[in-house]
């Protein structure tokens, strides 16, 4: 499925993604995931439920990405949003949350996220604080990390 955005092109085809460009944002500018090694996301990329990228239309660039791990029934987990900062500003990060939770084969589903930032944004889409029924128990590798 291929969305148009302004001058962008939203896209959820796997083969498109610029894995080079995808590695050099989440290895150094993520907050939520630096400690990954390459290897580890190439794994979760290539066992994601759906992927969505964002591009220029002139070289094709990906400028955003959003990946989701999904049961395939009723629930999704939203992971790995970005929008390049020098494209910031324009709706395409809300645009690229649209289309992978909107767009597609999970628009029922229930979808949760995990982030530090960015609460405006998913709140418009649903999101929203978990009730008394979610417990979790966070990555043991993550709480030991130093800031």
């Amino acid at each position: 499925m291929v969305i148009s955005h302004g001058p962008y092109e939203l896209d959820d085809s796997p083969e498109r993604i610029d894995v080079e460009g995808l590695w050099a944002f989440l290895s150094t500018d993520a907050y939520w995931g630096r400690w990954r090694t390459r290897e580890d996301v190439e794994r979760q990329l290539a066992s994601a439920w759906r992927v969505v990228g964002a591009y220029t239309p002139t070289n094709a660039r990906m400028v955003g990405f959003a990946r989701a791990i999904s049961d395939g029934v009723a629930f999704a987990y939203l992971a790995d949003v970005y929008v390049l900062p020098e494209v910031r500003g324009d709706g395409l990060g809300k645009e690229l949350v649209r289309t992978m939770i909107d767009r597609g084969p999970g628009a029922h589903f229930r979808w949760a996220l995990h982030t530090d930032d960015a609460h405006g944004l998913y709140a418009q889409f649903g999101f929203s604080p978990p009730d008394q029924r979610y417990l979790e128990r966070p990555d043991r590798r993550v709480a030991s990390l130093p800031d």
